[in-house]
């Protein structure tokens, strides 16, 4: 049974969906007015990971991933750049996608946009100023009326009366409580605007991840995701939103990833240690990322720098030098052969467990370390590749459900037997005392990142 840290209830519950079999998943993701960032990277990253393992462990998985394409940055950011602002978030939308292909992400199942469902969100705003949960300021804004849901604040466990103390003071003359937020913005000069019945604007922030959500899943889901900086105020103003419209229990579960930190530090544009994730990745390997994700709780602090992401290169190599072939031809004892099969059955449990466990990366990372040395140990005391396959078909498998690329790099299947193919050639031709044409082959392989070994007992290869 997969059990999950619910932010709603402040502890582990087991995972008990509302269709069998399925989960509906929602993540919050960017507003998009600029290149994303790797902490942008982190949160995509950690729900991959969930949907993956969800996936593995038999769940058809509904994944749904917004993007905020009308919002005030990215007004404000395109008016700087003399821009329409559809135009600016079309190309970072496109930008960011091409972010997640190099990182290896699935595809949502989904990915709405604001500004597609604007007549979604006027009908669920009338719906709330039908309920009374909702009225219309003298300027045109629509408010959401916090008094009326006697719940607010419980994902964030405040009290009304103690958030009233934060509100901005400047706006309050055009709200009955301080507290109230935007369901819709009357339209300023130069911005751009949508008719409806309050007059011509645009939607609130909070809205439209509701209204998102009850287009893509409908009135209830599974889980609901994001940065734990969207706790308060995002996730509590769509909780009182969305189950102020249709009555009913919003999200069964919510799950939070905690910050990425530069140096002790949160990331932040106003401290301007930002690093795009362009940037991260023209000097890393991908996996680096997902590596540095897994190596911790997704509900931490991730810590980023050079050490831990050298120390996070380092285990992906690990890992690929475990998949390389066997030195021998001849089987090892029955001993090794026992020890590492125990190893596996070992793996198997221990990573399962683990992952069933709020998703415990890092422990089910260490069952693998643990396969990883048996390999290397039954390697060098002889073991054969027949013996090798079942462990290292295990380390492939998981590294699989983790979205780690090696697999593709270390070769199964017909890359492999083509390798083997020349390397065979290679082999006659050094019996022929050609090693012109032997260097060429050794040279041409590890510039396909190849690197072959010359040993007593003939010739082995990895990938580097």
């Amino acid at each position: 049974m997969i059990r999950l840290y619910n932010t709603l209830s402040r502890k582990k519950e087991d995972l008990t969906t509302l269709e069998p079999g399925i989960v509906k998943l929602y993540v919050c993701g960017p507003t998009v007015y600029n290149d994303a960032h790797v902490g942008h990277a982190m949160s995509v990253l950690v729900f991959d990971i969930v949907r993956r393992y969800l996936e593995y462990r038999g769940y058809n998985v509904k994944h749904v991933m917004n993007y905020t394409d009308v919002d005030d940055k990215i007004i404000n950011r395109a008016n700087q750049m003399g821009m329409d602002p559809l135009t600016l978030s079309e190309g970072y939308i496109n930008d960011f996608d091409q972010n997640l292909v190099d990182l290896n992400i699935k595809p949502a199942t989904a990915k709405p946009r604001v500004s597609k469902i604007i007549p979604q969100i006027i009908v669920f705003i009338k719906g709330l100023i039908d309920k009374g949960y909702a009225y219309t300021a003298p300027n045109g804004d629509v408010y959401f009326r916090v008094l009326k849901d006697p719940d607010y604040g419980k994902l964030a466990g405040r009290k009304l009366e103690d958030m009233q103390a934060g509100s901005r003071i400047e706006v309050e003359a055009l709200k009955e409580h301080p507290m109230d937020f935007a369901l819709w913005k009357a339209a300023k000069p130069g911005e751009p605007f949508w008719e409806s019945p309050w007059g011509k604007g645009r939607p609130g922030w909070h809205i439209e991840c509701s209204a998102m959500n009850l287009s893509e899943l409908g009135e209830q889901i599974d889980i609901h995701g994001g940065g734990n900086d969207l706790i308060f105020p995002h996730h509590e103003n769509e909780i009182a939103q969305s189950e102020a419209y249709t009555g009913k229990p919003f999200a069964r579960y919510w799950m939070h990833n905690g910050m990425l930190q530069l140096s002790g530090e949160k990331m932040s544009k106003s401290l301007g240690n930002i690093i795009s994730i362009k940037e991260f990745l023209s000097r890393r390997d991908p996996d680096v990322m997902r590596m540095l994700v897994l190596n911790g709780s997704y509900r931490a602090p991730l810590v980023f720098n050079e050490e831990v992401q050298d120390a996070a290169e380092k285990g992906l190599e690990r890992i690929k030098a475990a998949l390389k072939p066997a030195n021998s031809l001849q089987d090892a004892s029955d001993e090794v052969f026992g020890m590492l099969s125990a190893q596996v059955e070992r793996t198997r449990n221990g990573f399962i467990s683990a992952m069933d466990d709020d998703f415990n990366t890092a422990g089910a990372l260490g069952t693998l370390f643990d396969l990883v040395r048996a390999i290397n140990s039954a390697r060098d005391l002889g073991a054969s590749q027949i013996q090798l396959k079942p462990a290292q078909d295990l380390l492939n498998e998981f590294t699989r459900v983790f979205g780690l690329r090696m697999s593709e790099k270390t070769g199964s299947g017909d890359a492999d037997q083509f390798i083997e193919l020349l390397l065979e050639v290679r082999s006659q031709v050094r019996k022929q005392k050609l090693w012109t044409m032997s260097d060429l082959i050794r040279d041409r392989l590890k510039e396909l990142g190849i690197t072959v070994e010359d040993n007593k007992e003939g010739s082995s290869w990895h990938w580097d």
